[in-house]
């Protein structure tokens, strides 16, 4: 047995959850809905991925707010409708795939909201396009040209973390199986850990404890509603002089594991445009790495991971429990059934998909063994 393909199990409030192999389907936006709603995009995408024989599905940033979309056609899960389309559609998906644990990403913006999507430039949308003022720990702008988003006040904090916490129990009633809080890649609650986006006076800026506070509040509020695991993603640099570093990641991360964080997801980078980023192979597991060193928390590695041999090797070396990846299953959404087939691993799949594996890699779905007439 590969170490990519032996089970994991993540110890949860709920009680275990079982992952089948090492595998993590990362989140990845779409872009792709009316009014925060999941749609058939969303069925296609999700019933494809939840049959790649990946061992979870993280589905891609869920605003929390309307006001919080990094685009206008963001999902979203902030009422009534967008639950109800969102568990619909899952549903529909579910059913026609084989039973995988679905995570959701729950995400703000921040000052990176009212977006174009990014095949149309990802530039900051004003009022005759869709767009809308966005909030920040500061009124600070991503980029130096944008319009500065508006500082959030202690009682948009509030409403944040309310919010934050009522997509959790919506979560929680459509059968997701876990939270991923999304504090990376310069979206709202890593502007606050930043002193690069977080230039506050009051509790919520400054120092280390201060930065931390409202990522620390809006984990705990997710927490306490909801039993299945919850965890969070973290860019572990800014890749910035003086901008968050490894190793407040790792202290931040000890501070999640006791708050009762089930797994940290490490990546890096998207605070700031004067990032320096070393792109190269597993350019982000050192961090991960890391992070699991100093706390002990199960841990993703992700980023430039592309290969079943380096994806094996990681988990090998202990670098990380488990290995996410994004652009690799947009492109081949049959990855892990090409992994078990290089790894002598075993993956699940609907039996509709049975017959299609050439003679060499009948093993990957086991014993199977389909004639034709």
């Amino acid at each position: 047995m590969s170490h990519l393909f032996s089970e994991f199990t993540l110890n949860t409030p709920r009680g275990p959850l079982q992952l089948a192999n090492r595998g993590v389907i990362a989140p990845m936006c779409q872009y792709s809905c009316t009014e925060g709603r999941a749609n058939d995009w969303h069925l296609i995408h999700w019933g494809n991925l939840l049959n790649s024989g990946a061992a979870m599905l993280i589905i891609e940033a869920t605003a929390v707010t309307a006001r919080g979309r990094i685009t206008p056609h963001c999902l979203g899960l902030w009422d009534d409708a967008t639950a109800a389309a969102l568990s619909d559609t899952l549903q529909r998906a579910r059913r026609q795939a084989p039973p995988v644990p679905v995570t959701i990403q729950l995400a703000h913006a921040g000052r990176k909201a009212s977006s174009e999507v990014p095949w149309r430039g990802g530039m900051l949308l004003d009022a005759e396009h869709q767009g809308w003022l966005p909030e920040a720990p500061s009124a600070l702008p991503q980029l130096e040209h944008e319009t500065p988003p508006e500082a959030m006040s202690p009682e948009a904090l509030d409403g944040v973390c309310r919010a934050f916490a009522d997509a959790a129990r919506r979560a929680d009633a459509m059968g997701i199986d876990a939270i991923e809080l999304h504090g990376a890649h310069g979206y709202l609650l890593h502007q606050f850990l930043s002193p690069l986006a977080n230039q506050r006076n009051d509790a919520y800026g400054g120092s280390f404890e201060h930065r931390i506070r409202f990522p620390l509040q809006v984990f705990q509020a997710v927490r306490d509603v909801f039993r299945g695991a919850v965890g969070m993603r973290l860019s572990a640099t800014d890749w910035v002089d003086g901008g968050w570093t490894p190793e407040e990641t790792a202290d931040f991360a000890l501070r999640l594991k006791q708050a009762g964080a089930d797994f940290v997801h490490i990546s890096t980078a998207g605070v700031s445009p004067k990032q320096k980023i070393p792109v190269g192979p597993e350019y982000q597991v050192p961090f991960a790495r890391l992070v699991k060193q100093k706390t002990g928390l199960p841990t993703m590695a992700v980023g430039l991971i592309t290969d079943p041999h380096q994806a094996n090797d990681i988990v090998a070396r202990g670098d990380a429990d488990l290995v996410a990846m994004a652009r690799a299953f947009l492109y081949n959404p049959r990855w892990m059934w090409q992994a078990a087939a290089a790894l002598q691993g075993q993956v699940q799949a609907s039996p509709q998909y049975w017959r299609c594996l050439p003679r060499e890699a009948q093993s990957v779905f086991g014993n199977v063994r389909i004639g034709m007439r």
